[in-house]
């Protein structure tokens, strides 16, 4: 099966849009969790538990990892969820952005070492930063198009040779010459939700967005869903991490990250019952 087949059972079989990002800090652990010789691996297995029955799928974030020199953790904890919840996709953020043999590695190591069914990757090289993820055809490989961070304008409204503002370039470069085997993806942050029906409009109905930004960033569900949603009322893997991996710090941590989950996903299909109304 590949990411994109996965990702629409995911879509329909969960009735969700909701995707956790797994943001581990151990910091903010509760104390029951701390003092574990494996806690980032305890802690975000607890979360994976907890919030599976209301997500379309995880999205560990490999930097909260490596800073802790937990990347056999995170391996660890990819292993888990392909084994226990094997119908969710799990995308890698990593941001990677390199080329030749060097961007050749980094797709090995998502999609072998991590076996991540897709993984996030930065296009500011071109194509050929691109083109070793796409050697995989059967995982995804998801493109910072317009990102949430209110920095990113610094370079992604820059206009191109056509005129348009430089993310809407980069849509239109995905979705008409890079995504050859229909397996690319865009991230378009939700704390930007005309930019984002822009990128919606630019790209169809079949390239899904991952969409950052919701929940501890501030980005409004009814606003994202009504701007990024395709004609299928799907089309969207709409993150959320702090506010849900973070509801409680006591002993009902995972219950109170399953009831915001829960709250989110419910949130998100109300906003798609509004639109297809």
């Amino acid at each position: 099966m590949t990411f994109t087949e996965k990702l629409e059972a995911a879509w329909k079989n969960s009735n969700s849009l909701l995707m956790v990002g797994l943001d581990p800090d151990p910091n903010r652990f509760p104390p029951c969790i701390q003092q574990s010789k494996q806690a980032i691996f305890d802690f975000c297995k607890g979360i994976v538990d907890a919030t599976a029955p209301y997500v379309c799928g995880f999205k560990p974030q490999i930097a909260y990892f490596a800073s802790e020199s937990a990347e056999e953790q995170l391996e660890a904890l990819c292993d888990y969820i392909h084994k226990t919840y094997p119908h969710l996709p799990l995308v890698l953020d990593s941001k990677r952005g390199d080329i030749g043999t060097t961007a050749e590695h980094y797709a090995k190591e998502a999609y072998k070492r991590y076996q991540a069914d897709a993984v996030t990757v930065n296009p500011y090289m071109g194509f050929d930063s691109i083109e070793p993820y796409l050697a995989w055809q059967n995982k995804g490989v998801i493109i910072l198009c317009r990102t949430s961070n209110p920095g990113g304008s610094d370079l992604q409204f820059f206009e191109s040779s056509s005129g348009e503002p430089l993310y809407l370039h980069v849509a239109s470069l995905v979705a008409e010459k890079w995504n050859r085997h229909g397996q690319c993806g865009l991230v378009v942050g939700a704390t930007f939700p005309e930019e984002l029906k822009k990128v919606r409009a630019r790209v169809g109905d079949d390239v899904p967005l991952l969409v950052p930004g919701i929940g501890a960033q501030g980005g409004d569900i009814n606003s994202t869903v009504h701007a990024g949603q395709n004609a299928r009322s799907t089309g969207m893997m709409i993150n959320s991490s702090r506010a849900i991996l973070y509801a409680s710090c006591g002993d009902d941590w995972q219950e109170a990250a399953a009831t915001v989950a829960l709250q989110t996903r419910d949130a998100i299909n109300a906003a798609r019952a509004i639109e297809t109304r």
